[in-house]
């Protein structure tokens, strides 16, 4: 067993309300430079939808993350390392720009210089790359809302085995139900970007799993936009370099959460760190697709195992970060409760960023048709089940999302989330529990101690409770606090908390 540290987020998407303040936020921290118009480190999709850039996954198109061959080994979907050379000059893999959008501006000018006219003065479009005019057809969140739903919501890659009168009823904006899906770099186990790299520029930080780009050796090949399944690698068309999200590592080594967290309205965002044997990797990936989610969660280890703790202390450890993993809100959500799951575990990269699937859409229905009529108590848990599979927004589209195709987990973790919901509003609306309330919890498998503690963490947290980051080592927070900007404060992650050094 070989015991590393994973900085990860988990997102409570029963909580987002897709309003975009994250993604602002990481764009004028990050990406507000020439050359990175067009990257958006942080997303936030409506669903259905086909994402940003348009259709990432489509996989047949992409050919992102890994796939299991007739043996059993682990590959590249992109290409083998032979192959990989003659598409050095042309990758048709690769998302064109019309996949994202042409990054514009207006032609302002036009407003204050032009000659007076009978009609109405307008400033243009006109591309920031090229100068020349361009039709405004596309978007980072074009399809928001359903706003072009019926050129995006139908052609959702994730609708696969959904039947035509559930799609028709998806499609109709009036009925539909909207669920948004915040997306930044998952920072995987097993990264395609960095196997598809010719460059070795890519890596992953030993300390935290941060996967990071080396711009010196960075040699613009792009391989890594073809290879990242979830298309969070980005290319600088002006210093013709890769970028992607670095998970704020200056922000979290002086223990501030990254900008798209700490700005999140919903509070949907949490962070912490989880412990995982690293010589499993391989095998985990490498397993047929109806086991890779178990397998997946199984590789996170116990905090409190002593055999965990002692192995992590021989790859060197330190106390500070086993003490910041048993205090970490996303290893309750994911390994103690069992509600948080991976983004496509089907793409074999171990993706760590989780997600609670979201219950909003079904609650109303459930309640009025189960918690309003006279089922017998014995009968209660198979109609609870029945009234989720017949949820406007179906279960098996988010169990294309989070389970490869497997309905079971997403009813489980649904189940819980509602037999928490009525608890908690018995509790608070009658100042009572009746049978069929404990019931329910019972048959979720949950206990009154671990409904409250769910419920806490979920609508009533402090930002401590959010956010548990380890102690950095000291030479990292001074390797930092070196630079000339950070000394006099003008940094683009914020002012920060300066540690004192030794004397």
């Amino acid at each position: 067993m070989k015991v590393r540290a994973q900085m990860s987020m988990l997102f409570h998407l029963d909580k987002c309300i897709g309003c975009h303040t994250c993604s602002v936020a990481c764009k004028n921290l990050w990406t507000d430079r020439e050359g990175a118009e067009y990257m958006w480190w942080n997303n936030v999709e409506t669903r259905p939808g086909t994402g940003y850039p348009t259709g990432w996954e489509d996989q047949e198109h992409y050919k992102g993350g890994w796939h299991r061959d007739e043996k059993g080994r682990l590959k590249l979907v992109l290409h083998s390392k032979s192959a990989g050379l003659g598409k050095l000059f042309y990758n048709p893999s690769l998302p064109e720009l019309d996949d994202y959008y042409d990054p514009f501006t207006f032609k302002y000018g036009d407003l204050f210089n032009s000659p007076q006219q009978e009609q109405q003065v307008t400033a243009i479009p006109i591309s920031k790359i090229t100068g020349t005019p361009v039709e405004i057809s596309t978007g980072p969140n074009w399809d928001d809302d359903l706003g072009g739903s019926d050129i995006y919501a139908r052609n959702d890659p994730s609708m696969e085995g959904i039947d035509e009168a559930t799609r028709a009823q998806m499609e109709e904006i009036e009925r539909v139900v909207l669920n948004y899906v915040p997306r930044i770099c998952n920072h995987c186990l097993n990264p395609a970007c960095v196997a598809a790299c010719p460059s070795g520029a890519i890596y992953k930080r030993g300390e935290d799993g941060v996967v990071l780009v080396n711009e010196d050796k960075c040699r613009g090949w792009r391989m890594c936009v073809a290879g990242c399944p979830y298309k969070k690698v980005y290319y600088n068309w002006d210093t013709g370099k890769s970028e992607k999200c670095i998970l704020c590592f200056p922000r979290m080594e002086t223990g501030q959460a990254p900008a798209c967290a700490h700005s999140c309205v919903g509070r949907i965002r949490y962070m912490g760190v989880l412990l995982y044997d690293q010589d499993r990797i391989a095998d985990v990936t490498s397993l047929p697709e109806d086991e890779l989610v178990d397998a997946q969660l199984d590789m996170i280890l116990d905090p409190w195992d002593d055999a965990v703790v002692a192995a992590a202390a021989a790859a060197g450890i330190d106390d500070g970060w086993i003490d910041a993993a048993r205090r970490s809100p996303v290893y309750k959500f994911v390994k103690e409760w069992g509600m948080a799951l991976p983004l496509h575990p089907e793409y074999r990269t171990a993706a760590m960023m989780f997600y609670i699937p979201p219950l909003s859409p079904v609650m109303s229905t459930v309640e009025r048709n189960l918690v309003r009529l006279d089922i017998p108590e014995d009968r209660r848990d198979f109609a609870l089940a029945d009234e989720l599979d017949k949820a406007r927004m179906p279960l098996k589209y988010l169990a294309n999302l989070f389970t490869v195709g497997d309905v079971e987990p997403i009813r489980r973790i649904l189940k819980m989330m509602f037999a928490v919901r009525s608890y908690k509003r018995r509790q608070s609306v009658e100042g009572d529990m009746d049978s069929d309330t404990l019931g329910l919890l019972e048959s979720a498998g949950l206990s009154e101690a671990e409904a409250e503690a769910i419920y806490k963490l979920t609508t009533v947290p402090t930002i401590d409770d959010r956010f548990v980051f380890p102690p950095y080592h000291r030479e990292m927070s001074i390797e930092t606090l070196e630079d000339p900007l950070v000394r006099k404060g003008i940094t683009g992650f914020g002012q920060i908390n300066r540690p004192k050094r030794d004397a």
